[in-house]
């Protein structure tokens, strides 16, 4: 399924966050955003799951406009994870998982089951099946939403920083599931080797505006990191994939001309 944002802007309290951005995510690939805090990624990412309505421009899935979607339809083709997931309930994972499937309730209950099984395997939490959601670690709560997600079994796949908490093994484990999973992913990362490893596209976002496009090895160029990040960035190969990685340091402080 294809993904369009076009020219999606968005205000609040006399304030733009984001202005006039353009992206598209062809079927089947996974783009991501990256940017410094506060750019405006997840301001983005809230019009594309439709908790937030933009100001201006449109989102379209497939065509359609997905602010003129009925909630149901929508939740089945666009999955999300946002940033920051609360519950007030102690839930056992095995319960958070399956409410993944409520927009999917003509299916049976046996095929319910099947598929969050699938899933909470698929992300190494089925051991934590009846244990309370309450419970968990950041990184065990994170796997659980992961797999609550993969449960609705979308078309298309929101994320926002889905790696957090997680340890390097399961950060790998986690961006690479995803990567495999044909579904069209549209990702905000800060971890810009994680990014360039897995993504497709990069789309750089900086003052609510994307400011570059295109594949990691063509984006994340030491001048534009310089602008945009405020570090110096040496571009390395990786040994066995090929895929660009960086290294990063500080600036060198600005040496103060005097005027004559």
């Amino acid at each position: 399924m294809r993904l369009d944002i076009e020219d999606v802007t968005v205000e609040t309290a006399g304030a733009r966050l984001v202005e006039d951005i353009r992206l598209t995510a062809d079927s089947g690939q996974f783009v991501g955003l990256v940017g410094p805090n506060g750019s405006g990624k997840s301001t983005l990412l809230r019009c594309v799951y439709r908790a937030l309505r933009p100001a201006g421009g449109v989102v379209r899935l497939d065509g359609d406009d997905v602010h003129a979607m009925a909630p149901r339809a929508a939740a089945r083709v666009l999955a999300a994870l946002p940033q920051e997931s609360s519950a007030e309930f102690d839930f056992t994972v095995a319960e958070v998982v399956a409410m993944g499937r409520l927009p999917h309730r003509d299916r049976t209950a046996a095929s319910d089951r099947e598929i969050c099984a699938a899933a909470m395997n698929r992300t190494g939490v089925a051991h934590l099946a009846d244990r309370g959601f309450l419970a968990l670690s950041g990184g065990e709560k994170q796997r659980v939403l992961i797999a609550r997600a993969l449960a609705q079994q979308p078309r298309v796949l929101v994320l926002d920083e889905p790696t957090n908490h997680l340890d390097i093994a399961h950060q790998l484990d986690v961006l690479s599931l995803v990567r495999a999973g044909g579904l069209t992913v549209l990702a905000a990362l800060h971890d810009l080797n994680l990014a360039a490893a897995h993504c497709d596209v990069l789309y750089v976002i900086a003052g609510g505006r994307a400011v570059a496009s295109g594949a990691p090895h063509d984006v994340l160029q030491p001048a534009l990191l310089a602008e945009v990040f405020g570090v110096r960035a040496h571009p390395v190969r990786h040994p066995e994939t090929g895929a660009v990685q960086l290294l990063f340091d500080l600036l060198p402080p600005k040496t103060f001309q005097p005027t004559t």
